[in-house]
């Protein structure tokens, strides 16, 4: 009987308090006018301790608070009290009862500084979401701006966190925002998962706690956490120092594939007729722009194939190049054998004629090739190096294309002609071997592999008239150094020549860099006349 009184007592007491709570607006609310008052005035570190309250409470009311701040929805009266809008309703921030906006209400200000802090707070609230995919990013967004002010949300993220991935995440950016804890154990442990992620921008954020006041002490007290940031920043910096050089030796291969695909198909011409082409940058100008006409032919006729033009240009700029080349050396080479300096004189001529007749027909103006799908991007191979897919494909096809050429000319019988023309074009001539014929055979292939030089470099950049005059200089420095008519010499001479460039340019820049590579090859050539690889039998013939 007693248990049962006691009972009903319980209940009706309950019942009381459910009542009073529910008619008590102001339990509901945690805020106090104390806390907002702040934001109401006009100065910005008052608002930013308030923020940092707001920040610490993470509660509802804070975060719709916080929320208005963002939205510019916040208002200020000049009794100091912060009113929140949500379309044509207004309410008071500490009270929530709903209010009529006096004309002494005006709009928070808040500065760019305090505009990130309000962010960073917000995506800090969605670290509490449900959905992962929302947890991942936000994550994302405060690492790109941590706050030490929102550390209390990422502590109690961290404590529920199950991913693993995000986890991790979440213990980076936890260190990101506790460099700065009151608890000298923590900062050290902050520093080593900031130096453990490996991103170089995080230099920055360790670099502070290694430097030293205007008085010359430091500026962090704690010897264990000064050990822990320089420690990191060394391994930074070797990060680093390995990024760059990587990019320098990929950069110069880069090029140098490029000055290979120039330059092959001038090493097989020269080697064997000896001619010195000054229009066979041209070629690599026909073989872009038949690239640009193969993709808009794509892209009018099959859009759903576009991604595959590359397959239909690459024979495209080979043909187009190679008929330009042979008609060039049937017409206007045959009849200058043997006169170097008419040959030269010539040749520039014909290239200033192909430069012209492309403005008329295409516009003096670039055109731009689009990469398709499949080389665009890049790979992540270090930390602040990224290497673009484009590239590294036109790295790949110029080794496709030096394995092709040397097939041609070792394993067919058109090599096994040019050889022997190259090597005693007499005696070649007295065993039967057609060698003007050999000779417009060879040309035309030369002009071809600078067609698909230039539907390489369509890839990489745009599509002009004078597209070839930026590397037939070069090209004939990578054949004359690699040595005449040798196809080995010629890789080597290109990808060196790349490779040196790009190895200069950090120091002295791109046009000294080129500058001093000329005069190391005219030294090189003082030394060895006959290149790297000496070339045979045409000496002796000689």
């Amino acid at each position: 009987m007693a248990f049962s009184l006691l009972r009903s007592v319980r209940r009706c007491i309950g019942s009381v308090a459910l009542v009073l709570l529910a008619g008590t607006p102001l339990a509901a609310f945690a805020l106090t006018q104390a806390d907002v008052a702040p934001l109401a005035g006009d100065d910005f570190d008052a608002k930013s301790a308030a923020i940092d309250k707001l920040i610490a409470n993470h509660d509802k009311e804070s975060m719709a608070v916080l929320k208005a701040l963002s939205d510019d929805s916040a208002l200020a009266t000049d009794a100091g009290a912060v009113l929140l809008q949500d379309g044509d309703t207004t309410r008071d921030a500490v009270t929530g009862k709903t209010v009529t906006a006096g004309s002494d209400a005006q709009p928070v200000t808040l500065n760019n500084l305090l505009r990130s802090k309000v962010a960073g707070a917000l995506s800090g609230l969605q670290l509490d979401s449900p959905d992962k995919a929302t947890r991942d990013a936000a994550v994302s967004a405060l690492l790109q701006n941590p706050d030490p002010s929102i550390k209390p949300l990422v502590d109690a993220a961290r404590a529920k966190e199950t991913d693993p991935a995000l986890k991790k995440r979440l213990d980076t950016l936890w260190a990101m925002t506790a460099l700065h804890d009151a608890d000298p154990v923590k900062r050290i442990e902050a520093v080593q998962l900031v130096a453990a992620r490996h991103d170089l921008d995080m230099n920055e954020l360790l670099r502070p706690l290694v430097a030293k006041k205007p008085d010359g002490s430091f500026a962090e007290p704690d010897d264990r956490v000064r050990a822990a940031a320089q420690s990191g920043i060394d391994e930074l910096d070797a990060i680093q120092r390995r990024s760059q050089i990587a990019g320098t030796l990929f950069a110069g291969l880069s090029l140098g594939s490029v000055l290979l695909l120039a330059a092959l198909g001038l090493a097989i011409t020269y080697g064997l007729i000896g001619v010195i082409n000054m229009a066979h940058g041209e070629f690599l100008m026909i073989g872009a722009y038949a690239t640009y006409v193969v993709q808009n032919l794509f892209q009018r006729f099959a859009p759903g194939a576009f991604d595959w033009y590359p397959l239909l240009a690459v024979p495209a700029s080979f043909a187009a190049a190679g008929l330009v080349g042979i008609v060039l050396e049937r017409l206007v080479l045959k009849h200058l054998y043997g006169r170097p300096l008419e040959t030269l004189l010539t040749t520039f001529g014909v290239s200033l004629i192909l430069i012209q007749a492309t403005r008329m027909l295409f516009g003096a103006q670039n055109v731009q090739v689009i990469n398709p799908s499949w080389m665009s991007g890049g790979v992540t191979v270090l930390p602040n190096l990224i290497l673009p897919y484009n590239r590294l494909a036109i790295l790949a096809f110029s080794l496709i294309v030096v394995g092709i050429a040397w097939a041609v000319l070792t394993k067919t019988r058109l090599g096994l002609f040019v050889r022997a023309v190259t090597q005693n074009r007499r005696m070649a001539a007295c065993v039967g071997v057609k060698t003007a014929r050999v000779d417009s055979y060879a040309f035309a292939f030369g002009a071809g592999i600078a067609g698909l030089g230039g539907c390489a470099l369509s890839q990489i950049g745009n599509v002009g008239p004078d597209l070839g005059q930026s590397y037939i200089i070069d090209s004939f420095m990578a054949v004359v150094l690699g040595g005449v008519g040798q196809l080995a010499g010629t890789v080597i001479g290109g990808f060196g020549l790349g490779l040196v460039s790009k190895a200069i340019e950090p120091f002295w820049g791109a046009v000294l860099a080129k500058i001093a590579v000329l005069v190391l090859i005219v030294l090189f050539i003082q030394k060895r006349p006959q290149g790297m690889f000496a070339l045979k039998g045409r000496s002796a013939e000689a």
